[in-house]
């Protein structure tokens, strides 16, 4: 009897041991909650710092490209629609007293198509066709590319063309202005 008393206590120590060192039991998933922000950006546009659009005469017409205009759209908004604009100051050469001008209005502008674009939403010119083009101005905008809807950001380049109706007038020299581009 007595061994029997022995050997249930040793079988229960045994369990025990058993039933302390079993391995703990692993939950088949698990998840972690994860955060992210995505921060509101800028609505910027970029247009060459200079451009040369070649020579004409008195009468005549200069046609050149400005080079590339680009809008990059990083606002990350739920309707990312803008419009980009230009007008143009007064062009002048020193070539006389007072300066000889050529006016912003004198000057043709069209956008052509797109280049590149990024993005959702409908990209449109202003001006797709060289018979599309219309004069700039120094105080009335002229729409040069927009776009429609989307979300998120974007972003369009064009290169537009400038078409200078050189007066008949117009004396001789190198005339300078500036041509600024705006989106909103």
């Amino acid at each position: 009897m007595r061994t029997a008393k022995i050997c249930l206590t040793a079988a229960a120590a045994t369990a025990m041991v058993g039933f302390l060192a079993a391995p703990a039991t692993a939950a088949p998933t698990d998840t972690t909650t994860v955060t992210f922000e995505v921060l509101a950006g800028t609505l910027d546009i970029d247009a060459p710092a200079t451009a040369d659009l070649g020579t004409g005469a008195p009468g005549g017409t200069i046609t050149g490209p400005l080079g590339p205009v680009t809008v990059t759209d990083s606002r990350g908004a739920a309707d990312a629609s803008w419009v980009a604009s230009v007008t143009a100051s007064v062009f002048q050469t020193g070539g006389g007293s007072p300066p000889e001008t050529v006016l912003p209005e004198e000057i043709d502008y069209w956008s052509g198509t797109a280049t590149a674009t990024t993005g959702t939403g409908t990209f449109t010119p202003g001006q797709a066709t060289a018979g599309a083009a219309a004069p700039l101005s120094s105080v009335t905008p002229l729409t040069a590319f927009t776009h429609a809807g989307g979300t998120g950001g974007n972003t369009a380049t064009w290169n537009p063309t400038l078409i200078v109706n050189v007066p008949l007038d117009s004396i001789a020299g190198v005339y300078t202005g500036t041509v600024t581009h705006s989106v909103a």
